[in-house]
């Protein structure tokens, strides 16, 4: 779905809209304002290009003459749109996207709802958007961005997202599993044992067979010199397994797998693609979907080069439902998000937090989200109280009263305050946002087929392929030894015979399996496709090297 305008967006250049709302004489403008109003409007008086995000509320009245927005090279700084439900999150990042797109930088979004799906489609205008326009002197045209549909796995509507279990890795996979700290160790060294062995986990099937093996009498001995797996841990392990698969699960995990590369695409006329992750079918499986969330920002950070500060980013991700993802998370876990979101920034990555409050989401993630936009939050109970306490605790000093602003904002009115073109914190600024030029709503199902269909992507991933991997490598080695069992026991020499010929211990049968010619050969033509390509992120994610 492509916008009807074709006009090139670069971004040295200024947007559409820029073109359209930037004022004869912002000094002038601002001159008329009263003192308070002048002091944070300056804040927002940025050279370079910008977001236009709307304009500021001072005592109760909107002022079309302080326009605030946000830097495009500090997008890629991070940041957090919080708010209650219905005080217009999706309608902001809709706005925020959709300016991106225009300034050439491409965009994901994950659509748990299903609300942002219009934004690949002209906007509808209607007495209410006239009247949010003229307030903040925004001049509406209606226009839709060129947009990518996906689906976990095949799960919903939208080209199909699969990942391998080799490249979403023991941390990503025990979070979405729930195990405990012990047993996420032991799939650590499940893990580890099959890249080495050049044992591919392409499927659940196929980290079934290799947990199996490795408690088997057979397996037992392969670890024994790192370290062994306990029969309850790989029975919890299997029942995880078994219970994920149950929710229908098993379709997420396989081939082709999703090139995240895809992400970072512009379309002919220098916009970039905005790619919407369609989540309705999957938002009863909340843990799932924020952890493949995760592994998109992990694989990026895992494959993209250091670039260091640009003029705009190479894409702005925009994480959902965010508290989804530190619920219950490990300390490891948590270290590893925190580290990602510090150093993916110098890879043009821009990320930003989406949920209720920012107590959702550590402290330590939370010190690096330089913009934020905080709608309006709800005081209702005690806890809500401490919650809106410690919001106004993360903003810089300001000339508002935040406690008594953020019980009050209206729907689509927020909080703001971004990083400036030099690094620093712009004045707080309450502020009535612009409205998206895009559809304001869901496009039916059987338009994001027929998108989805259209796409150049589809053949590329919409078939699913189950090549030889860990379950048929093991399942064929099991035959070969089951073959040559029967010789083995016909020749095996009396007790006080079986020694070697220096006088050492003769291998066990599962050594003499473990070394037999099937076992080697099949153990070795992988390895030398995977065993030494495989290097494992923060994590612990993978992938072989393109």
């Amino acid at each position: 779905m492509t916008d009807h305008d074709t006009t090139p967006a670069t971004g040295g250049r200024m947007s559409r809209q820029d073109a359209r709302d930037t004022p004869a004489s912002p000094s002038a403008a601002r001159a008329a304002l009263p003192p308070e109003a002048q002091e944070i409007a300056s804040g927002y008086s940025f050279g370079g290009p910008a977001l236009e995000l709307g304009a500021l509320i001072w005592d109760g009245h909107c002022l079309p003459d302080a326009q605030i927005r946000i830097p495009l090279p500090m997008l890629n700084r991070h940041g957090l749109v919080a708010g209650a439900t219905g005080t217009g999150k999706t309608k902001t990042l809709q706005l925020v996207a959709e300016q991106l797109s225009a300034q050439g930088v491409p965009v994901f979004l994950a659509d748990v709802k299903g609300d942002l799906s219009g934004i690949g489609e002209p906007g509808a205008v209607n007495d209410r958007l006239r009247s949010r326009a003229a307030e903040v002197r925004q001049q509406w045209t209606p226009g839709g961005s060129p947009t990518e549909f996906y689906a976990l796995g095949g799960m919903g509507h939208g080209i199909p997202l699969r990942a391998t279990v080799t490249s979403f890795g023991p941390l990503l996979l025990s979070k979405v599993l729930e195990l405990n700290q012990t047993q996420e160790q032991s799939l650590g060294l499940i893990f580890h044992y099959a890249d080495t062995k050049g044992l591919e986990l392409i499927d659940l099937k196929d980290l079934r067979a290799v947990v199996a093996f490795l408690t088997s009498d057979e397996g037992k001995q392969e670890l024994k010199d790192i370290g062994g797996l306990s029969t309850a841990t790989a029975g919890v392990i299997l029942r995880s397994l078994t219970a994920f698969e149950a929710q229908g699960m098993a379709d997420f995990f396989g081939e082709p797998e999703f090139d995240t590369a895809e992400l970072l695409r512009t379309a002919g006329d220098g916009r970039g693609v905005v790619s919407v992750l369609e989540l309705p079918a999957v938002q009863d499986r909340p843990r799932l979907f924020s952890t493949f969330l995760m592994w998109l920002l992990a694989d990026l950070f895992h494959d993209l080069p250091e670039i260091g500060d640009a003029d705009k980013p190479k894409l702005v991700f925009f994480f959902d439902e965010a508290h989804l993802l530190f619920d219950g998370a490990s300390k490891a876990f948590l270290e590893s998000i925190t580290q990602t979101v510090r150093l993916i920034r110098s890879k043009g990555i821009g990320v930003f937090f989406v949920t209720q409050t920012p107590k959702d989401v550590p402290s330590d993630v939370l010190g690096q989200l330089g913009n934020r936009v905080q709608h309006a939050l709800r005081a209702f109970t005690p806890d809500d109280q401490k919650a809106l306490k410690a919001t106004v605790k993360t903003f810089p000093d300001s000339r508002y009263d935040l406690e008594e602003i953020l019980t009050g904002l209206g729907t689509g009115e927020a909080v703001v305050t971004v990083l400036s073109e030099s690094g620093a914190p712009t004045p707080v600024a309450v502020t009535r946002l612009r409205a998206p030029e895009s559809l304001m709503g869901p496009v039916d199902a059987a338009a994001l087929d027929r998108a989805a269909e259209g796409s150049p992507l589809y053949g590329r991933y919409a078939q699913a392929v189950d090549r030889e991997s860990a379950y048929e490598k093991l399942t064929a080695a099991r035959a070969a030894r089951e073959e040559e069992q029967p010789a083995r026991v016909a020749e095996r020499p009396r007790p006080a015979e079986r020694r070697g010929e220096d006088g050492g211990r003769e291998p066990s049968v599962v050594e003499q399996v473990v070394s037999s010619g099937v076992f080697k050969s099949l153990a070795r033509s992988a390895g030398r496709q995977i065993g030494r390509e495989i290097t494992r992120s923060l994590f612990g994610t993978a992938r072989r090297r393109r």
